[in-house]
């Protein structure tokens, strides 16, 4: 063999070599498996101010090779686009795939929130299922112009919330948190249930912040249409409410202790002087005193015509109440009651 023929030979063997070496590189590092976990699949979260070395230390632990994953995120630009979001990742995906799920496949969350009392606990129910903070959720929810835009106060500012679960996206922004919930709000209020609000004359408002004080007064779904009547009748008599719920928010409003745990109303509680207290002050609180769930809401627009003003816990039948048509009646049931939580040693 020639010289020239063993140079051409051994130039075209050094390329077949680089070549199959850059071929191994490229499927080594794009299409070989990368994923470290058992599981069929794994969750990760990127958040809306990640930067691609979090996503990098948010992603290290599903991965076998993380110089290989970073590698492929520069050459299609991830690195430098990191999208936010809840993504999957399935066993068995190799980078190219990895980077495309996490580029493209923003997957919407379970959230679901219920018998808040205030904003504050909202705010920070959702910061515990949503990527934003505490601070953020609140400051959206209380903003003056979404709050006056929309007819709502900082006192009823948690009427815009309807109990449920929802499918969100982890990332969204506060402020479309905000505008979501008020699309479902108006979508609860359908044309049947605006058609109770104006057969019973309250404003959408007053009956969330009736059926909050029905929620707190009984656990039992079935008895809540009962409670809401006996309040029905109190507000067409002109009565004051006198709901121990509101005097127990009253406390706590005006101690600014969420926390304490009240088991028992006290007759010196019931001249607190706050516009949530029932006793001392007529017609239905400013707001209302907890997030009442939508079978509290339709108890109250589909409260119970009955001739009851007044109720008391049963003791003989936990959780219920006995109720009475007139005070004579009330005060039988109510002695009966006493005497049992003294009984019991409940104080406070």
């Amino acid at each position: 063999m020639s010289n020239l023929k063993k140079t051409v030979f051994a130039i075209l063997l050094c390329g077949l070599v680089v070549m199959a070496a850059f071929s191994y590189f490229v499927y080594s590092t794009i299409f070989v498996p990368n994923t470290f976990f058992q599981n069929n699949e794994a969750h990760i979260y990127i958040s809306r101010s990640a930067s691609f070395n979090d996503v990098v230390v948010e992603i290290s632990p599903l991965l076998i090779d993380v110089e290989t994953f970073t590698t492929v995120a520069n050459k299609k630009g991830y690195s430098s686009n990191v999208k936010s979001g809840h993504y999957i990742i399935k066993k068995g995906m190799n980078n190219n795939e990895i980077i495309n799920s996490i580029r493209t496949g923003n997957i919407p969350v379970k959230v679901k929130f219920n018998n808040q009392e205030r904003i504050e606990d909202l705010a920070g129910t959702l910061a515990k299922q949503l990527d934003a903070d505490s601070l953020s959720f609140l400051n959206a929810m209380l903003n003056e112009n979404f709050l006056k835009e929309n007819n709502f106060t900082k006192e009823t500012a948690l009427c815009n919330f309807i109990p449920n679960t929802y499918q969100l996206y982890w990332d969204i922004t506060p402020k479309n948190f905000n505008k979501k919930m008020l699309e479902e709000s108006n979508r609860f209020w359908n044309k049947n249930r605006l058609e109770k609000v104006k057969n019973i004359k309250l404003s959408k408002k007053q009956i969330i912040s009736l059926a909050a004080i029905v929620q707190k007064e009984t656990v039992k779904i079935d008895e809540r249409p009962r409670v809401a009547g006996v309040y029905m009748n109190r507000i067409n008599k002109g009565m004051l409410l006198q709901a121990d719920p509101t005097v127990i928010y009253s406390k706590k409003l005006s101690e600014n202790n969420f926390n304490q745990q009240i088991k028992r109303v006290l007759y010196k509680d019931l001249v607190i002087d706050s516009p949530y207290n029932t006793y001392k002050y007529p017609g239905i609180p400013p707001g209302p005193i907890t997030m009442p769930d939508i079978s509290s809401i339709d108890a109250v627009l589909n409260f119970e015509n009955h001739n009851f003003y007044f109720f008391v816990a049963d003791v003989s039948n936990f959780g219920y109440h006995k109720f009475a048509k007139n005070l004579s009646q009330h005060v039988r049931n109510k002695n009966e009651y006493t005497q049992w939580i003294s009984k019991q040693k409940i104080f406070r």
